[in-house]
């Protein structure tokens, strides 16, 4: 799967830099593999091969053996190179182009490429001098000793979560930054993504993929509240604490803020649906809660993440000030990626989550600018980063016991089978992502629900019972290989909500 055209045309248009380089083929890759190697001694980079040196898209023709070149390229890379390889095909001569990335904030530095050490002054590689050698040797051993890589002691693999991992292992092969062949063992997954080493499990596998935290993991865990007015000693509406692994976090987060944040109409101009938004964009929100659980320092059993509406804002903080060479002010401009959690932070890049470039910020301040949304602000406060979304959230009224969402389905599809499902956003998200036929656990993840039995309770026999979702494997309901998939009449459904 290779990167739009147009986007490729932008990186060539900004010609070469310290982490951006052009080769015109394959038959500079000896050079690449220099360049690649002082990318990744430095602050990472692309590679565009394909490309001459003014940043015209030419392209080359890409076979089986020009692939087999490259991979024996990378093969000549000590310690071996997280080096992510796309090739975009050329739409007006059907020729490629290939793209070599090199994440920043690798742990492997210093990286040798045919037995030598390269580094990057600006547009330049040259060879790297032996004291910078042996500082970067020196920083590579201690980084072996980061909180994430330590052992988690007493955590085996019965105490993580198994569908978690193989939801890693699916998404990463579809994003292709894991080999399709990679073994469906547990430990095999966790050995490739750096999360086990010599049979012992880390600290980031417990943190992402944990089932059981305490007594001994009490900071693995995220705070949401609701308050009335604009203080913290306001009344709350809402609270809740969990202590979840960091997948499990995102969605839960956001689940919060999907039931919390008010829903305004609006419509598209040339679109005859409407467009439910909420008074901050989702996209934005997510990107923040990502980086609260990829950044922050959990080496202090006291931190957390923290999730609080107020009546004018959103704040999202997570424990642990920023690392040297990162301040507030840099957030809201380019910077670099500087990572202190690289394995779990790599692991949710592989998933297709987040990219490795240090433009999230970035791009959470370009979604809110789109929908004429406030820019959030950036601080430090207490040892925490805190990101402020300032919006009108407005007054929250008293529940009233018979709008509760949730109540009918739970409890009529017991009473009275047959009766029609109450049509929440939850039906909805099942509906529309069962238009092709997906598991249980897909079905879930669409709704953001993390407690299994209350998922499958609560919306999956109800809308079975109703004939909205029926099974491909009707006759084995147990099967492994089952999958659900939507009716005429649970599409007839979803089509009369979303273009009302």
């Amino acid at each position: 799967m290779g990167i739009a055209v147009a986007e490729l045309q932008g990186i060539a248009a900004g010609g070469e830099s310290k982490t951006v380089e052009f080769k015109n083929s394959t038959a500079q890759l000896p050079r690449a593999g220099e360049t690649l190697c002082g990318m990744l001694n430095g602050e990472g980079g692309i590679i565009l091969i394909g490309v001459s040196p003014t940043g015209e898209l030419r392209g080359q023709d890409v076979s089986d053996s020009t692939q087999q070149e490259v991979a024996r390229m990378l093969d000549r890379f000590q310690p071996t190179a997280p080096v992510e390889m796309q090739i975009s095909v050329l739409p007006d001569c059907g020729r490629s182009i290939i793209l070599l990335e090199v994440p920043n904030g690798s742990d492997g530095a210093p990286y040798t490429y045919d037995g030598r050490a390269w580094q990057r002054i600006g547009t330049t590689t040259l060879r790297m001098p032996q004291d910078e050698y042996e500082r970067l040797l020196m920083q590579r051993q201690h980084a072996r000793r980061r909180w994430e890589n330590q052992p988690a002691v007493g955590v085996t693999l019965n105490d993580l979560d198994h569908e978690e991992i193989f939801r890693t292992r699916q998404d990463a092969i579809r994003f292709r930054r894991i080999s399709a062949g990679t073994s469906q063992d547990v430990g095999d997954i966790l050995d490739r993504l750096g999360l086990r080493h010599d049979g012992e499990l880390t600290q980031a596998a417990q943190v992402l993929y944990g089932l059981r935290f305490l007594p001994d993991y009490p900071q693995v865990r995220v705070k949401m509240g609701r308050f009335r007015g604009t203080k913290i000693t306001g009344d709350i509406l809402d609270n809740k604490q969990e202590f979840l692994h960091a997948f499990a976090v995102v969605r839960e987060a956001m689940a919060f803020l999907d039931r919390t944040l008010p829903l305004s109409g609006h419509f598209v101009t040339g679109r005859i649906q409407r467009e439910d938004r909420l008074p901050v964009p989702a996209d934005a929100l997510r990107e923040v809660i990502l980086n609260a659980v990829m950044h922050r320092d959990y080496s202090n059993p006291g931190g957390d993440i923290s999730i609080a509406v107020f009546d004018d804002r959103i704040e999202i903080s997570s424990y642990g000030n920023l690392l040297p060479g990162l301040t507030p002010e840099l957030l809201s401009g380019p910077h670099k990626s500087i990572l202190r959690n690289p394995l779990i932070a790599q692991t949710f890049h592989r998933t297709g989550a987040v990219e490795t470039w240090g433009r999230g910020t970035n791009r959470v301040i370009e979604a809110c600018k789109e929908q004429a949304v406030q820019p959030p602000v950036f601080e430090l406060q207490s040892n925490c980063v805190v990101v402020t979304f300032r919006a009108r959230i407005g007054p929250t009224p008293q529940a009233t016991p018979q709008a509760t969402p949730q109540a009918t389905p739970q409890a009529t599809p017991q009473a009275t089978p047959q009766v029609t499902p109450q049509v929440t956003p939850q039906v909805l998200a099942i509906l529309a992502a069962a238009g092709t036929p997906q598991t249980g656990m897909d079905l879930q993840a669409a709704t953001g629900l993390t407690d299994r039995a209350h998922f499958r309770k609560a919306y999956l026999k109800p809308l079975l019972a109703a004939g909205w979702l029926e099974m491909t494997l009707p006759d084995k309901p147990q099967s492994p290989r089952q999958r659900y998939r939507t009716t005429e009449q649970g599409l007839t459904v979803l089509a009369e909500e979303t273009t009302e």
